[in-house]
């Protein structure tokens, strides 16, 4: 029922942002940003904690000055999930909240301005065993570049990347992250594509700027889905104008699509037609909203009749078939119960809770006796 995926990934070093592990064959790790004040000490951990609630494994923060870097101190020791220091410019802000306790530092070298500013940054990176994360984009490339290439280009985003890489080698840093979006789709894929030859070091997908929720979506599926199908990507962020919150669900929707990652219900649910013995849309709806706090990994399928429903159930773990009089609810590919109209997203909630709640239990069992 929960067959690996066929992607081979493109090998690459593996560096740690706090606990968590990104490149080395390690799961592809799934972050957001805040987007409230930094300042604001009380909206941001609120936040922050949303976003681990909803399964982020690494947040992003913008700290734009000292004052900002400060407030980021105070964050950073009320929250679990590893924190990204995102900085610009002024080299002393990254080595302040290097002091703090930040996960990573996500710079440009060449924006730091002298070689010993870089250097004094890495050498702090270094001393507390911070990875550093380098972020192009095609709305920000240096002046010079612009000129050369007369406009954006996936060759002129991979020769910034580059120029910043060529700091970091100079100063014997390997461990480090490249990013190089774009918000057009072809530009960003092909960036990316030709970037993943040329270093080892694990690389950080997104498609910047992407959008609205919906239109968002649909933009970064396509874009990160062609990289991660290449086997590209060693952690990504889906770019949206919404609640942050949403990026992680895209991004996780996005990754058990494609057999990557297995974290919360992946639901298989037919679009509904005349023949539906129950209100398909308004079942499922209820059920993402409800079930959403379920991390577990588990394939539930949701069909109104009786011409796919069997088929998609015994693949499931949980799986409800339309019928009448009665609906017929499949536990691991087999007939269990049957449940009619009335109550029906109250007692489908409860034998899915129950579901995970076994396998998580059996997982853990597992996992106590490998130790």
């Amino acid at each position: 029922m929960h067959t690996p995926s066929p992607i081979t990934r493109r090998p690459s070093r593996q560096i740690h942002v706090g606990k968590v592990a990104v490149g080395g064959g390690a799961p592809i790790a799934v972050q957001s940003m805040t987007n409230t004040d930094t300042l604001d000490v009380d909206a941001t951990v609120a936040q922050i904690e949303r976003l681990e609630l909803a399964g982020a494994d690494i947040v992003r923060v913008s700290v734009p000055d000292m004052d900002a870097a400060e407030a980021f101190g105070k964050i950073k020791r009320r929250v679990n999930v590893p924190l990204v220091a995102d900085i610009h410019f002024d080299y002393r802000i990254a080595l302040r909240v290097a002091d703090l306790g930040v996960d990573c530092l996500r710079i440009n070298p060449g924006n730091i301005g002298r070689e010993d500013r870089v250097k004094a940054v890495v050498d702090a990176a270094r001393a507390n065993g911070i990875p550093i994360r380098i972020g192009v984009n095609a709305g920000s490339l240096e002046k010079d570049l612009q000129k050369k290439y007369g406009e954006p280009t996936p060759e002129a985003l991979v020769e910034s990347a580059m120029r910043h890489i060529d700091h970091l080698d100079r100063l014997d840093f390997p461990d480090f992250k490249v990013s190089v979006k774009a918000s057009d789709v072809f530009m960003a894929v092909s960036a990316y594509r030709l970037l993943a030859k040329q270093i080892e070091q694990p690389l950080h997908l997104g498609i910047t700027e992407a959008g609205g929720l919906r239109s968002g979506t649909v933009k970064s599926s396509i874009g990160l889905g062609m990289l991660l199908m290449d086997g590209i990507g060693d952690t990504i962020r889906v770019s949206l104008a919404a609640d942050p919150v949403e990026e992680i669900k895209v991004g996780y929707d996005m990754l058990k699509s494609l057999k990557l990652r297995a974290k919360g219900i992946n639901f298989i649910a037919c679009p509904s037609c005349s023949r539906q013995n129950f209100d398909v849309i308004g079942t499922m709806n209820a059920l993402e909203e409800r079930l959403e706090d379920v991390m577990t990994p588990l394939n539930v399928s949701v069909i109104g009749c009786v011409v796919n429903g069997p088929g998609e159930a015994k693949e499931t773990d949980v799986g409800l078939t339309g019928g009448s009089p009665a609906n017929l609810v499949y536990i691991d590919g087999k007939p269990a119960s049957k449940l009619r109209n009335d109550h029906l997203v109250d007692d489908l909630e409860a034998l899915i809770r129950e579901k995970a709640k076994e396998k998580e239990t059996r997982d853990s069992a597992v996992i106590t006796r490998e130790i």
